[in-house]
């Protein structure tokens, strides 16, 4: 078994709790082309409509509802020393 893909059901159960009468569906896998961050869209279906929850996946591996903190560039002392 994939524990990766282990840990997105977990996640996907953790958030939306499917049953038999509220199933997920509609899982996408993409990649964002500016930083190619992987992200998944899970759809569940409720009586009042579609729910759809985004998952990005994380350097170390996990899957969470927020993206990754992009790398930015900081300003150092040292840049500035002549």
């Amino acid at each position: 078994m994939n524990t990766q893909r282990d840990s997105l059901r977990r996640i996907v159960d953790k958030w939306l709790a499917p049953t038999p009468a509220a199933p997920v569906r509609g899982i996408r896998l993409c990649r964002m082309q500016a930083n190619h961050v992987r992200y998944v869209r899970v759809e569940a279906l409720r009586p009042t409509g579609v729910l759809a929850l985004f998952f990005f996946r994380h350097d170390d591996g996990s899957w969470q509802v927020f993206p990754p903190e992009a790398v930015r560039m900081m300003m150092s002392p040292r840049r500035f020393a002549m």
